[in-house]
């Protein structure tokens, strides 16, 4: 699952890097600007079918569609910022004055937090599946905690128990809250469960039980993420205990980084108050009528949206562990700039990538036995993912889109590798033309990219239709332009890679 290495790939001329930059900022505008021109043009009938509320100045609507956003922007305004004001504010204080019981102190608060907006029953749900898995954990038997585990994440799909769960709450966001809490508490769960099988912490059970509450109830993740493993958490909660504190640094980064966060909200926010890409990806008949600049823009605003919205949703949960002395993953990459399935799954979820290389793909074999058992290894992390976020029928192409990709770009990777390849591409192209070559290549795989993305984001039909529209009905209109651009944009991707 990793990544070639862009490094020996040669510097163009900047004046050619300059068209290249002006075509992708170029593109991006013109597509956004003609998507918002379709969505003024059909406000009406959006409003009417989608339901557009009230936008944040008078005279605006806002596009609500997007579930995800709706639904932790209405959480945050409950409780979640005041919730995660007081985890701050508590820590600070904690640091200063008794450093030594910071950790059991933020486990109180953030077990309160938690029942407090689950209530006693969800927060009870929660201590039985860490109960059960602490239990099983403690046989050092992998194959064990994986069982215990899947049977954990499989109750999220029996309709008898979701109905009585769902009986507890008055309103449907709370029930969800309560599913988000139990998916993502599963993978704490795997986490510490096979780090207490590989190594497991030199303590006694009842400080072992203590330091698994104390990562599954550390608040700002506990909802969301991004997800830190078992061994991160301990090691450098540990480590932070014996750190010194500096109240006026903490305080100029966290002005600092809540400034960020408040710009990536204001974009975000922007986005769906001029383009109303999730009412519009929901109606296959504006799908049909949109023109193709529209199209790409659609296409485009969607990813775009995605990514600046997990800038918000990682980036202030990220903030506060940073303030805890945690070392969180890094935020989203551009998605734009993103020009490979492997670097999408690498600097997407940072947090995501990592726990799977180290749960699944390596304890699988990962390379080490050869491209057969890399291939299943591969396979089963998506196979995992696709199962962890609900395994409906689009999930599972979603999933196998991007198995091809990272296998046929693993096995590009190997071709260009060979003796025979390389020798015939260092004799025939200069240094220049084989990283145009490279930027072709991944222009190719960067269109099939956002399709995986967009059956993610939208379903299999809206897949199906970008599919038709650009493929079949536009192959020779709308996909050699829409090539071209997504060359441009490999060629940044290129330029800004590590």
């Amino acid at each position: 699952m990793a990544s070639g290495s862009v490094s020996r790939l040669a510097a163009l001329p900047r004046t050619e890097i300059l068209i290249y930059w002006i075509l992708s900022f170029g593109s991006h505008f013109y597509s956004f600007y003609q998507l918002h021109r379709f969505s003024k043009e059909h406000k009406t009938g959006l409003e009417r079918d989608f339901q557009l509320e009230p936008g944040l100045l008078p005279g605006l609507r806002r596009d609500p569609a997007d579930f995800e956003w709706s639904f932790w922007t209405e959480w945050s305004r409950k409780s979640l910022l005041w919730s995660l004001t007081g985890h701050a504010l508590l820590s600070i204080s904690t640091g200063l004055f008794i450093p030594k019981l910071r950790v059991p102190v933020l486990l109180v608060y953030g077990l309160l937090a938690a029942g407090g907006v689950l209530g006693l029953k969800g927060l009870c749900v929660l201590l039985l599946h860490l109960g059960l898995s602490f239990i099983v954990a403690q046989l050092r038997r992998p194959a064990l905690c994986w069982a215990c585990s899947l049977l954990s994440l499989s109750t999220l799909h029996i309709p008898s128990l979701l109905k009585i769960q769902r009986a507890w709450y008055d309103t449907e966001e709370e029930y969800y809250l309560l599913l988000f809490s139990v998916a993502v508490c599963g993978l704490r769960i795997i986490s510490f469960s096979l780090e207490h099988c590989w190594r497991p912490l030199e303590a006694v059970r009842v400080v072992q039980l203590f330091w698994l509450l104390s990562y599954s109830f550390y608040h700002p993740l506990f909802y969301n993420g991004p997800i830190i493993t078992f061994k991160d958490y301990t090691q450098q909660m540990r480590r932070s205990a014996g750190e010194s504190f500096s109240v006026d640094g903490v305080l100029r980064y966290v002005v600092l980084r809540t400034g960020r966060i408040v710009l990536w909200w204001l974009t975000a926010e922007y986005m769906i108050h001029t383009m109303y890409m999730h009412a519009i990806q929901a109606n296959e008949t504006y799908l049909e009528s949109l023109p193709p600049w529209a199209l790409g823009g659609l296409a485009l605003a969607l990813v775009q949206f995605f990514y600046v919205k997990y800038l918000v949703l990682f980036g202030l949960p990220s903030m506060l562990a940073t303030v805890d002395r945690l070392s969180p993953p890094a935020l989203p990459r551009c998605v734009s700039t993103m020009h490979s399935f492997t670097g999408m799954w690498r600097h997407f979820d940072e947090g995501l990538y990592r726990w799977l290389i180290r749960y699944i793909y390596v304890p699988l074999g990962g390379s080490r036995y050869g491209p057969a058992y890399k291939a299943l290894a591969t396979g089963l992390a998506f196979g995992f993912v696709c199962l962890w976020h609900g395994g409906h029928d689009y999930l599972q192409y979603w999933a196998l889109m991007n198995w091809a990709g990272v296998l046929v770009e693993t096995a590009l990777k190997a071709l260009f590798a060979t003796s025979i390849v390389e020798s015939f591409i260092e004799r025939t192209l200069s240094a220049a033309m084989k990283r145009r070559g490279a930027a072709l290549l991944s222009g190719g795989s960067t269109a099939m990219l956002i399709l995986s993305n967009l059956l993610f984001l939208g379903g299999t039909h809206v897949g199906r239709l970008f599919w038709k529209r650009v493929f079949v009905q536009g192959w020779s209109t709308i996909a050699p332009p829409m090539l071209a651009f997504l060359y441009c944009f490999a060629q940044v991707g290129l330029e800004r890679a590590p």
